[in-house]
């Protein structure tokens, strides 16, 4: 395959509706893989990204990095895929490769910086283009395998927010005799849940409301409660080991603070726009940590997916043709979705 065109969706600007149109992939390097695009996840990070509320950004804009697909073609010196595997891409498509960081499988936090699947520059300073389009191009390394046990929609939310909760659930060591909150059960918190219950710990959900209360318990969940309500937070004060909060709004954080054991900890990996205030009070009463948690390197993404697979672990999605992105970003604004759309990119 040539440098050739192939069909996308596209913000040309800055808060500008998406629109059909097409961009370049470079051609089947060594070491790369062509990838037949058939799902493409809808993040929140997407609308941050196309209507800059996360900073200045490169327009044209294909967002895109929760992909599923199938490969049509390798290169000469592929070793790890080979064409009809099913295979996925997430948030990144390349790093330095030296740093110690990736070399630690840790490429996520690389010193250079990673090279986003989308909104960046790659090494030869041109624009990478997100999973919006039919097809994409990436080298083998940065190209994971989606396992049999994981059908293809469901697979693509995985490879962000699968990863995105699983990173910080096994880092803080989420598991048997662990009691665990999830903040928000929307497209992030919603795997939360799965994957903290399949991990074994105690599963609360922190929600507004107690609107999605039946799902949660479904999904996992072994308490829920109101944060909209006052007394949620005097009835849980010391509860948790562990509170993941995938909200990208700012929270009072010193009230969630205060729902820690003594050394527990509080991640975030929802990124609000504003700044957040602390008492750092609410940390030092309590060894307390206040962290955050960003994606997973290429190992363990890996390992998320298999676990995934063998736990039964998929998102819980709308499938929607590509005309309805723009309807659907502004309903992801509203949280009226659950959990996470996905295109069916033959519709692109």
């Amino acid at each position: 395959m040539s440098v050739t065109q192939v069909s996308a969706y596209a913000a040309p600007a800055a808060k500008a509706p998406l629109e059909r149109t097409t961009v370049p992939r470079r051609p089947v390097g060594e070491h790369d893989v062509l990838i037949d695009i058939k799902y493409a996840g809808i993040c929140h990070s997407d609308i941050h990204q196309a209507r800059e509320g996360w900073g200045e950004a490169i327009f044209p804009m294909v967002p895109g990095h929760e992909i599923a697909g199938v490969v049509a073609e390798v290169g000469a010196g592929v070793t790890k895929h080979a064409v009809g595997d099913r295979v996925g891409v997430g948030c990144f498509v390349d790093s330095c490769r030296e740093c110690e960081y990736c070399l630690r499988g840790q490429e996520q936090y690389c010193v250079q910086g990673m090279t986003g699947t989308y909104n960046a520059l790659d090494k030869n300073g041109e624009p990478t283009y997100g999973g919006y389009s039919t097809h994409i191009v990436v080298d083998e390394n940065y190209t994971l395998r989606i396992p049999e046990g994981v059908a293809l929609d469901v697979a693509a939310p995985l490879l962000c927010a699968g990863i995105t909760l699983y990173s910080p659930l096994k880092h803080w060591g989420a598991g048997p005799g662990k009691k665990v909150a999830i903040v928000g059960l929307g497209g992030l918190g919603h795997m939360g849940v799965k994957i903290a219950n399949a991990l074994g710990a105690e599963v609360t959900v922190l929600s507004q409301s107690l609107r999605k209360q039946a799902d949660g318990v479904k999904l996992g969940a072994s308490h829920y409660y109101a944060t909209s309500d006052e007394t949620t937070f005097e009835k849980l004060a010391g509860s948790f080991d562990l509170i993941v909060s995938t909200v990208s709004a700012p929270l009072p954080l010193d009230s969630y603070l205060a729902l820690l054991k003594v050394d527990g900890a509080f991640v975030n990996v929802g990124a609000p726009e504003e700044p957040v205030s602390l008492n750092l009070f609410s940390v030092i009463g309590g060894r307390k940590t206040l962290a955050g948690s960003m994606i997973g390197g290429i190992p363990e993404t890996q390992e998320m997916l298999d676990f995934c697979a063998e736990h039964g672990l998929g998102a819980e999605i709308e499938l929607i043709g590509a005309d309805q992105i723009n309807e659907a970003y502004d309903r992801v604004v509203a949280s009226d979705v659950r959990y996470r759309f996905v295109i069916d990119t033959s519709t692109i």
